[in-house]
């Protein structure tokens, strides 16, 4: 059955309204503050929101030009996140937010109606449509999240963690490709507490008989996979060596090989 692109940006609006809630009302220094990524502040993290919003409507609507650029961009060495961060950081927050607004409203419009398999390119393989706004929505949750923590907020699962999820579990080739290593032909169960309902609905991926396993809650795993979290500081079951593995090297967003982050402090830990 074809992804429902109008839900699915819905959904992206939704999560989007989660992140402008949190930094609407920032001052100045509120936006500079300092954020888990390291030499990020909370200004980078909408830019950079923004920014790629920009670049995924061009490659739906001028793949041409994106390819063009993506050429320049190799040419120079490759994309760099921390080198398109120190872009625009002679912006105030009020001008990043309202750049962030007009993008967003531009992704929506521009794929609320596209055809779900139309194939786009992007920094690595070509992407489905419906991949490409998926990606934004776990791209959004993920930066979120590190906002969150800088201003000691927690936030409320909801179901739209199941996107970030599935892109997660789509990433596992992905994940040894930016380290240069062969993905692993042994499948893995990936099955997951998600928050809706009495007690959390199952998600479930791969296939059940398999003896690599990973178990545990669509938030811990989201975490991993987004690379917000050591994996010390999450409560997953990781069963077998393929699994094992994977989970180490995790990464559910594009460019290269992530550093992920460093175990949290005891003191942290209990926060969160």
């Amino acid at each position: 059955m074809p992804v429902d692109m109008a839900a699915l940006a819905d959904d992206v609006a939704a999560e989007s309204a989660v992140t402008r809630a949190l930094v609407a009302g920032l001052d100045e220094a509120g936006w500079h503050l300092a954020t888990p990524a390291a030499g990020w502040d909370i200004a980078d993290q909408i830019s950079h929101l923004a920014y790629f919003d920009e670049v995924t409507v061009q490659s739906a609507v001028a793949p041409e030009e994106f390819l063009a650029a993506l050429a320049e961009t190799e040419a120079d060495g490759g994309i760099s996140p921390d080198k398109i961060a120190a872009r625009f950081r002679d912006r105030t927050g009020a001008q990043l937010l309202a750049w962030f607004d007009v993008a967003r409203a531009e992704l929506l419009g521009t794929f609320k109606d596209i055809d779900p398999a139309a194939r786009l390119p992007w920094f690595g393989p070509a992407m489905s449509a419906a991949s490409s706004l998926t990606a934004r929505l776990m791209e959004t949750w993920a930066h979120t999240q590190d906002i969150a923590d800088t201003l000691g907020v927690t936030r409320e699962p909801t179901g739209r963690l199941r996107h970030v999820a599935h892109i997660g579990v789509g990433a596992r080739a992905f994940s040894y490709a930016v380290h240069g290593k062969p993905a692993p032909s042994a499948p893995v169960r990936v099955e997951l507490i998600g928050p809706s309902g009495p007690s959390g609905a199952t998600w479930a991926w791969g296939p059940e008989d398999a003896g690599d396993r990973v178990t545990g809650t669509a938030l811990d795993f989201c975490l991993l996979v987004t690379q917000r979290r050591h994996r010390d500081d999450v409560a997953l079951s990781i069963e077998g060596p393929a699994a094992t593995e994977w989970m180490a090297i995790a990464q559910a967003f594009a460019g290269t090989a992530g550093t992920g982050r460093a175990p949290l402090s005891p003191a942290l830990r209990r926060q969160h």
